[in-house]
């Protein structure tokens, strides 16, 4: 694999139940998988993923080392687990909103994730970190905003997709640009499973992202549609791979079983958009099939 510059990325959108945290521990795997190491951190007060991959007793215990991380003088390397074949993991704790309130009063309280563990870390530690954002608007967001920015929004089509997709755009990422760089670098969707060539809420979603000003530089190969592509699905002439994250059974069996997708079912065949996804982070955005040589 060519050389790339190490990179941080958070996973973030304003609605709960958008695959946000599935993008992310899939996003951090196949990192891990083609760059021997990274780490993924939760933010998320609800503490999903680290339940998910069985570190509860972390998640409920006495220590809350974000806390700690963000709020006193811990060390990153104290408060990362294992959880499989070079992918690592800093847990969340359920006093994380605690953790929010206390940040609104301290000084450079949206800086911390970046001076205290992305730049302790990144390119030295890990070449590649991911962030699982909370849902919602506060410290703990813009900490991640700040120390990685990137931003991949995921998107499922479900009920207020696009104003999922707005308000991440309009309340998340427009305010941060006030103050620092932050980039999108892709929007994901995934659950899909209906047919294109009705007017179901699959369609409606990806032509949605798709008509988007911003859409060639941020909607994956693996999901970018085009006008002539609308029009072959319309004739029944598309001989294209369905597009999106399609919904696969072994995805939620994955997560039930407190492993990333590889580690469940390495032949899925959705396997192959997270590889993608973990291409743009390593470049940096993404690329169109015909422009990439390597």
């Amino acid at each position: 694999m060519a050389d790339h510059e190490p990179r941080a990325v958070a996973v973030g959108v304003l609605k709960g139940g958008f695959a946000k945290t599935t993008t992310a521990i899939n996003l951090a795997r196949e990192l891990a998988h083609r760059n021997e190491s990274a780490l993924v951190i939760d933010l998320d007060d609800n503490g999903h993923m680290t339940q998910n991959l069985g570190f509860t007793e972390e998640y409920e215990g006495d220590t809350n080392h974000v806390h700690e991380l963000l709020l006193e003088e811990g060390d990153p390397r104290d408060a990362i687990v294992d959880v499989v074949d070079g992918l690592d993991l800093l847990p969340a704790h359920q006093d994380l909103e605690d953790v929010q309130t206390q940040l609104k009063n301290a000084m450079g309280g949206s800086t911390r994730l970046n001076a205290r563990v992305i730049e302790p870390l990144l390119g030295d530690e890990y070449d590649y970190i991911v962030v699982d954002c909370p849902a919602n608007q506060g410290k703990l967001n813009e900490n991640a905003l700040y120390a990685t920015n990137n931003l991949i929004i995921p998107v499922r089509p479900e009920t207020g997709y696009d104003s999922g997709i707005h308000n991440t755009v309009n309340r998340l990422v427009k305010e941060a640009r006030q103050y620092f760089e932050l980039d999108i670098l892709a929007v994901v969707p995934s659950g899909l499973s209906q047919r294109l060539d009705q007017n179901r809420r699959d369609r409606a979603l990806l032509e949605e992202i798709n008509s988007m000003g911003i859409a060639d530089s941020v909607v994956p190969n693996f999901c970018r549609l085009t006008e002539e592509d609308w029009t072959a699905i319309d004739e029944g002439n598309y001989d294209g791979t369905l597009p999106g994250i399609r919904y696969r059974s072994a995805i939620d069996d994955a997560n039930d079983a407190g492993l990333p997708l590889r580690d469940y079912d390495a032949g899925c065949d959705q396997l192959s958009c997270y590889d993608e996804l973990a291409r743009i982070v390593e470049r940096g955005g993404v690329r169109r099939e015909e422009e990439v040589t390597a």
